[in-house]
C-alpha cells in the first residue's frame, strides 16, 4: 500500500482535498496522480464516498463533490450566522449597485468568496472571476486587502512570505507597495482596487466586523473599470458593511428583513 503511514481518514480527505475549482471534475487517474496513492486504494475509497454521498459519478468515468458535503457545510454555525445575517444587506447594496456584490472571509491565508450576487450575464455586466466557495489571493482582491488590513501583522508578513503572484499588469507585487496600500486601507476603512484581479474589473470594498471589534468578513461590490467612478460607490459600500457589523454586534434575534424585498 502507497505511503503505509497515512490513515484511512487522511486518505479520504486527501481524494476530497484534490478537488478544487481548477479541478471540478476529475477522473481515477488524476485523482491518483494529485494525491500520491495506490490506484486500488483510490478506487476503493471512490466508491465508499460515492455511495456515502461526499462525491458522485458524473459519467464518463468522472467523479465531482456530492451533495452531501455541501450539506455538511452549510452547518457550519459561523458562516450561516455570518451569512443570513448579511443577506438583508447585500441584497440592498445590488439594488443601489446593480453589480457583482460578494460577502468574504478569511480561510487558510487566502479570501474565501461565501456569498455573490449578481444577474445574469449580460454585455453591460463586468466580467469576474469569483465564485462561491472559491478562494483567490488576499493581495490582488479587495476583500483580501481588506482582511489583511485589520487582521494581526503577522498575517501580511506571512502573505508577503509566501510571495505575491501577478495576476495581471495592474497586481501589487511589490512587498513595500503593499505595506502601503495596506495602512492605507487601515486608515480609511475602504480597499479601492482596480484590475488586479482581472483587467476591466474594479472593486471597492469595505470590513465586517464581529461584536468583539475583529475583523470577520469584507463586503464588495464588482464594477468596470473604465467607467465607474469607485469613490461613489464607497458610501453604499460602507453602510452595508457597517449594518452587517451592527446587526452582528447585537448577537440576538433574526436580521431585518431586506428593504428592497417587495
Amino acid at each position: 500500500m502507497a505511503d503505509p503511514g497515512r490513515t484511512v481518514l487522511s486518505r479520504a480527505i486527501a481524494i476530497l482535498d484534490s478537488f478544487s475549482h481548477d479541478r471540478p471534475e476529475q477522473t481515477l487517474t488524476s485523482i491518483v496522480r494529485t494525491t500520491g496513492l495506490a490506484p486500488a486504494t483510490v478506487h476503493r475509497l471512490l466508491a465508499e464516498l460515492v455511495a456515502w454521498g461526499g462525491l458522485e459519478r458524473s459519467g464518463r468515468g468522472r467523479y465531482r463533490v456530492g451533495l452531501r458535503l455541501w450539506q455538511l457545510g452549510a452547518l457550519a454555525p459561523a458562516n450561516r450566522r455570518l451569512r443570513d445575517v448579511a443577506l438583508p444587506y447585500l441584497e440592498d447594496l445590488y439594488e443601489v449597485t446593480h453589480q457583482v456584490v460578494h460577502l468574504a472571509v478569511l480561510d487558510d491565508n487566502q479570501v474565501l468568496y461565501v456569498e455573490k450576487l449578481a444577474a445574469r450575464p449580460t454585455e453591460d455586466l463586468v466580467s469576474v472571476v469569483s465564485q462561491v466557495g472559491r478562494r483567490l489571493p488576499l493581495h490582488a482582491t479587495g476583500p483580501g486587502k481588506v482582511l489583511l488590513a485589520f487582521s494581526p501583522p503577522e498575517l501580511l508578513d506571512e502573505v508577503i512570505a509566501a510571495g505575491l503572484p501577478r495576476l495581471t499588469a495592474h497586481t501589487i507585487t511589490d512587498p513595500d507597495r503593499l505595506r502601503r496600500a495596506i495602512a492605507d486601507i487601515r486608515h480609511s476603512k475602504v480597499s479601492l482596487t482596480r484590475d488586479e484581479i482581472t483587467v476591466g474589473a474594479s472593486s471597492v470594498a469595505a470590513p465586517v466586523f464581529d461584536h468583539r471589534g475583529a475583523v470577520t468578513a469584507a463586503v464588495s461590490v464588482v464594477v468596470p473599470s473604465v467607467t465607474t467612478n469607485l469613490a461613489t460607490l464607497v458610501p453604499a459600500v460602507r453602510a452595508a458593511a457597517l449594518g452587517i457589523t451592527r446587526t452582528l454586534s447585537l448577537g440576538a434575534g433574526p436580521p431585518p428583513p431586506s428593504r428592497s424585498a417587495p
